[in-house]
């Protein structure tokens, strides 16, 4: 497994490191979804489902007797099919430059890429000289293909938009205002205290204090890279390893080739403070905290794991409120693409996610 590289230390100034407002332009800006992308595997299930549901419920208005609706169904499909995936593949290969267009424009193209797609599938049909093919007007197909491209691109715009919804928005909100406040004093605290037995540790505490709540307060856009969530994630487990010294012990098991995955703002974040919290805070013996990435399968996997004390304080139980909000985010994010999984093994508590690298 590759060796990761220590993190680079902020910029510095004649007043010393740079402020919480000095690293706020280093970010890029945010990204804004286009209706086009159908590149995920779960918005072509729900097309190619759809599509078909469509032919079914018009074939069972025309045809009666089964066996000739099995048949028609199978002709209709057959033109549905390719017209549908090329349609998808067509919108997902030019998301970007057809995200650049007016609304009224889009609708236009996605309903002319409809048309033009549905003329391919029953192309397609004609070759091969079925009968279906000369019982149906040649007008028919293309004006289907339009209606059907069309409630296609009505509900990737609604999804394009329910990216970051405002109940989400506000979740977010409220996941960055778990950074409990009594963690803020616990840590200044303990700067303080290292200002005159230790001033340069002092100075790395409130670095590291500052980018948090830097990310925490700033807005980061829909989409950050795993590894600004796993630098985020160790400088909240180097302040907390300072305030429990030798009770927490942490290891990073980490994957260089899985850092370029996109993945929702402040996931790692939370899932951390709950091992700390649930895990270390109250064992009066500690505990450890490992973070684990590796690539498998076109895949970045990561673990959370943390050890359990042995007898849990009563209350200790949380209500899983972040637990859900990670997961809810990561399917608004990749749909079926990504893969959340959270429970006990033994005397240890893990999460894993799976989220593609693409």
């Amino acid at each position: 497994m590759p060796v990761r590289k220590a993190r680079p230390a902020p910029p510095t100034s004649q007043f010393g490191t740079t402020t919480i407002f000095d690293h706020a332009v280093a970010r890029p800006p945010a990204t804004v979804s286009s209706p086009f992308d159908a590149c995920r595997v779960g918005v072509v299930l729900r097309a190619v489902l759809f599509v078909h549901a469509v032919v079914a419920v018009a074939v069972s208005f025309v045809v009666h007797d089964l066996d000739d609706w099995l048949l028609t169904f199978a002709y209709g499909a057959g033109v549905a099919l390719p017209a549908t995936l090329a349609w998808l593949v067509v919108a997902c290969a030019l998301k970007k430059p057809l995200a650049r267009l007016s609304e009224p424009v889009q609708w236009l193209v996605a309903a002319g890429l409809g048309a033009a797609c549905a003329a391919y599938g029953w192309w397609q049909v004609g070759l091969l000289g079925l009968p279906f093919s000369h019982q149906v007007s040649q007008g028919a197909p293309l004006l289907a293909g339009t209606a059907l491209a069309a409630a296609l691109f009505y509900a990737l715009r609604l999804r394009s938009r329910s990216e970051l919804p405002a109940v989400t928005q506000a979740r977010l909100t409220e996941l960055q205002a778990r950074i409990r406040p009594h963690f803020l004093f616990n840590t200044l605290n303990t700067a303080i205290a290292l200002v005159r037995i230790d001033p340069a540790r002092a100075e790395a505490v409130l670095e590291d204090l500052s980018e948090l709540f830097r990310v925490a307060l700033i807005e980061s856009g829909s989409a950050v890279t795993l590894d600004e969530e796993i630098d985020l994630a160790q400088r909240y487990l180097a302040i907390e390893q300072i305030r429990f010294g030798e009770r927490l012990k942490v290891t990073w098991e980490l994957d260089d080739a899985a850092g370029g995955a996109r993945v929702p703002p402040l996931l790692l974040q939370p899932l951390v403070e709950n091992a700390v919290r649930h895990g270390i805070e109250p064992s009066p013996e500690g505990g450890w905290v490992r973070v684990r990435t590796t690539v498998r399968r076109g895949q970045a996997i990561i673990s959370v794991t943390n050890s359990l004390p042995a007898a849990p304080a009563a209350g200790a139980r949380g209500h899983g409120m972040a637990l859900r909000n990670v997961k809810e985010r990561l399917r608004l994010m990749h749909d079926v693409s990504a893969h959340f999984a959270s429970g006990p093994e033994r005397d240890t508590w893990r999460v894993q996610i799976a989220v593609p690298l693409a």
